[in-house]
């Protein structure tokens, strides 16, 4: 089929738009970025007041956390304000974004005290179009150090050239699907897909088996977001129980139950105590559901208890393991039988 004037329109349109596009994802970076910038060297400069100097310290980023929160949304976390303030410190003299590294970017770089590597970093990022996990991997495996290390020019070159093949490139549309942007514009954020409908299916029967139970857990949220460090990752399902005065966090695994599950456990729990507890709330509690070969097993995290009447009270309105278990045991029984009806 020939190419008609109609398909060379379409072409042109096409082009016009994407290049609309990026330019609207590096526009909405760069005034993303200047303005954490500016929220950085306010908290700086406010630190440094007289009224606030004496109370410097975790409590001023905590209660200003609560109150953005509160009144502005997502986005204004204790951690997220700690990555604001140091990214000023280290960029006491920042200049116009350029569009080509997002904040996720930055908050990598801002960890770099020898401003010559950080700038090294910074300009050959932008330069390769390193994404975020793969300037976290030069930095890791030491890219400034080895090249100061090189013998020679040549040699120099050769250790650049390594660096720059494999790495991934990201358009500037990407952007708008940082879990940042979502943040800075107040929109609800887009949360990961189930893959498995017996998966969907155990979250909400869960649920509803801990709502039918009458002992004070309310549903929070499924897939809540938990940011440590400059990695996203999402919880499950998130209860809070207002006898106990806690956030209970379970998260489903389909697979068998691995050390490295706890730990992750752990830091979500550690997450919510500092994050999103508030003075009044006890530590929060965590759950672990796994199908193993050949059982279901629930494993329990207390987060470090340090109240015992609350570590041992939470027993009467946390469901026993073998609760939990059997419930699911039950609805995967009741998926089999309808699929053997069904065939």
């Amino acid at each position: 089929m020939p190419y008609s004037a109609m398909d060379k329109w379409i072409d042109e349109i096409k082009s016009m738009m994407e290049t609309a596009r990026n330019q609207a994802a590096q526009d909405l970076n760069n005034i993303m970025i200047a303005t954490y910038w500016r929220l950085g060297q306010s908290i700086v400069e406010n630190e440094q007041s007289g009224e606030l100097k004496a109370q410097y310290g975790k409590r001023v980023l905590s209660e200003l956390s609560k109150r953005l929160t509160l009144e502005l949304g997502k986005g204004y976390s204790k951690s997220n304000l700690y990555n604001m303030r140091d990214f000023y410190t280290a960029y006491p003299q920042f200049q116009t974004p350029t569009g080509k590294l997002s904040w996720s970017h930055y908050i990598e770089l801002k960890g770099i005290s020898d401003p010559d590597a950080r700038a090294f970093y910074e300009n050959e990022c932008a330069n390769a179009r390193w994404s975020v996990s793969e300037l976290r991997r030069q930095i890791d495996t030491s890219l400034f150090e080895r090249l100061l290390l090189s013998d020679g020019k040549p040699n120099k070159e050769k250790v650049l050239a390594l660096t720059r093949q494999g790495a991934v490139l990201e358009k500037p549309e990407d952007i708008l699907k940082q879990p940042y942007v979502f943040e800075f514009l107040g929109v609800r954020e887009e949360k990961p897909i189930l893959e498995k409908e017996l998966e969907a299916k155990l979250k909400r029967h869960i649920e509803d088996f801990l709502l039918e139970l009458g002992r004070g857990f309310m549903f929070v949220g499924s897939q809540q977001r938990v940011t440590i460090g400059n990695t996203h990752y999402y919880v499950d399902l998130v209860f809070y129980n207002k006898i106990l005065k806690a956030y209970v966090l379970i998260d489903l695994k389909m697979l068998e139950l691995k050390p490295e599950h706890a730990g992750q456990m752990n830091a979500y729990l550690n997450y919510y105590k500092n994050e999103v507890n508030e003075a009044t709330d006890n530590p929060p509690v965590g759950i672990i559901l796994c199908k193993t070969s050949k059982e279901i097993v629930a494993e329990y995290a207390l987060g470090g208890l340090s109240n015992q009447m609350f570590a041992s009270n939470y027993v009467y309105y946390i469901p026993e393991k073998e609760q939990l278990v059997n419930e699911v045991i039950q609805l995967l029984e009741q998926e089999g039988k309808s699929e053997g009806e069904s065939e």
